[in-house]
């Protein structure tokens, strides 16, 4: 019976496609293609005979034109820390600021971990030593919420 009614849908959904087809090309027809821009250091009938000015030109324009660099994928995390420790973020915040650069969190922590990366063995173990182990997870709220 389930097939029954699944073959009963099909049949309409594959005579749509042709009207929809059709429909997207009556558009199309419709409306006047766009003029197309030249590209930048294209020759064009005017720029045949090229100058010294329109290569120093189009050499300027190539400099502006920044070359792309990949996108670095992104993690978004949470974590807990004592209090004291949250606070000293802030303490380095101002400091950065004194400095002339203002810098939000996640610079800090990363700007941290490149610090201890670039630690030797025994520096970078007295420094993990050094920080508390701490429970994980989020804290239990009151009964009485």
């Amino acid at each position: 019976m389930s097939m029954a009614s699944s073959s009963a849908s099909t049949p309409t959904s594959r005579a749509a496609a042709p009207l929809k087809k059709a429909a997207a090309a009556s558009r199309r027809a419709k409306t006047a293609p766009a003029a197309k821009t030249p590209r930048v250091g294209a020759k064009t009938k005017q720029a045949t005979g090229a100058s010294a000015s329109g290569a120093k030109a189009q050499d300027a324009v190539a400099a502006v034109v920044p070359e792309k660099t990949e996108r670095v994928k992104l993690v978004r995390d949470s974590f807990t820390m004592p209090k004291a420790d949250f606070e000293m973020i802030d303490a380095l915040k101002q400091r950065a600021l004194k400095q002339g650069r203002e810098v939000k969190k996640s610079e800090l922590l990363r700007a941290g971990l490149h610090a201890l990366a670039a630690l030797g063995e025994a520096a970078f173990g007295a420094a993990v030593a050094a920080v508390p182990r701490l429970k994980t997870g989020r804290p239990h709220q009151k009964k009485g919420k």
